[in-house]
């Protein structure tokens, strides 16, 4: 066990530095030493407001983000039996989008746009769950194919509001769902969401385990298959619905941090769980600081810069993992 904390001690540094470097880039760059006497309380300048009131708290927000995306992926790749699941795969993101883009329409920002996309999120998970299991148990096929038809159903309406929205509102909306960290105005929801996510999932580590082996496996093995499914489906959907009012619909994190976690370290979940929430935490404060930095001052949507840095990154750790 000693040896497997090596990489949560590694993946906890990458984390910092990732903070780091998040704190000191942007429109203004400012220096590693200036940003370490900002946070030791020693400088009270510009540097201190850039640092503190603008950048510390995106940085936190996108951290929390991309840990909760990367866990929610974690549990729905084990729900799902699935290496192609993700957050997004049973619609959560779709309901969101689809109730913050009619919030965008109303002129309705701030707190009560994250509150409508946190309902809307809700309400596809409700709607997905009760479709699923009809009038009896509901099986992983059928929460996947359920999951799959309400996200169409929730793309066709995305795109209705796009069309018949003004000129004036379509670019904050393409932001959104592209994903974008500039509205987030507070992250202690975030925090205490993630912190309740790695609370509930570690426990139940030992018995994803055994999941991941097969159902048959873990019923004669004495794991309630039937309240995990329920538990993991539950937890994963509140970390996707806090991930998506917080941001947006950023993809990418919460499929691939698991993936190459799993090819680094293997699938024990003691060690996934937290490692990927620390690497899908790191992965977005990474691409969130080239996404405010690339074209400043101009920012492009930080979900463009997850899928273009990110692709050729798993695809070439995938071949690597292939050829071994």
């Amino acid at each position: 066990m000693k040896r497997a904390l090596i990489p949560l001690f590694s993946l906890a540094a990458l984390a910092l530095a990732s903070g780091l470097l998040a704190l000191s880039f942007g429109s203004v760059a400012t220096s590693w030493q200036s940003v370490w006497q900002v946070l030791l309380g020693n400088d009270h300048g510009l540097s201190s407001d850039l640092v503190l009131q603008l950048r510390l708290p995106r940085a936190i927000n996108a951290f929390t983000t991309g840990a909760l995306l990367a866990l929610a992926g974690a549990l729905m790749q084990v729900l799902l039996r699935n290496p192609l699941a993700d957050p997004y795969v049973l619609g959560i993101s779709g309901g969101a989008a689809v109730a913050a883009l009619c919030a965008i329409l109303l002129g309705i920002g701030g707190l009560w746009l994250n509150a409508a996309a946190f309902a809307g999120a809700l309400i596809s998970m409700f709607l997905v769950f009760g479709l699923a299991r009809g009038a009896g148990a509901w099986s992983s096929p059928r929460l996947l194919l359920t999951g799959v038809i309400v996200a169409a159903g929730w793309g066709a309406l995305i795109g209705f509001l796009l069309t018949v929205s003004p000129d004036a509102q379509l670019r904050g909306m393409l932001f959104w769902l592209m994903g974008d960290l500039g509205g987030a105005e507070s992250y202690g929801l975030g925090v205490f969401t993630l912190v309740l996510g790695l609370a509930l999932s570690l426990p139940l580590a030992r018995n994803l385990n055994v999941m991941a082996r097969g159902e048959l496996s873990a019923r004669a093995l004495g794991v309630p298959v039937a309240r995990l499914r329920l538990g993991l489906y539950g937890l994963a959907s509140l970390l996707t619905a806090v991930a998506v009012m917080t941001a947006g619909s950023i993809g990418f994190i919460g499929l691939v941090a698991p993936h190459i976690l799993r090819l680094a370290v293997g699938n024990d979940h003691r060690i996934l769980l937290p490692g990927a929430a620390l690497f899908g935490g790191s992965l977005l404060l990474l691409a969130d600081t080239v996404a405010r930095t690339a074209l400043a001052p101009q920012q492009l949507p930080v979900g463009v810069v997850t899928a273009l840095l990110g692709v050729p990154l798993f695809l070439y750790l995938l071949s690597r993992a292939e050829r071994r």
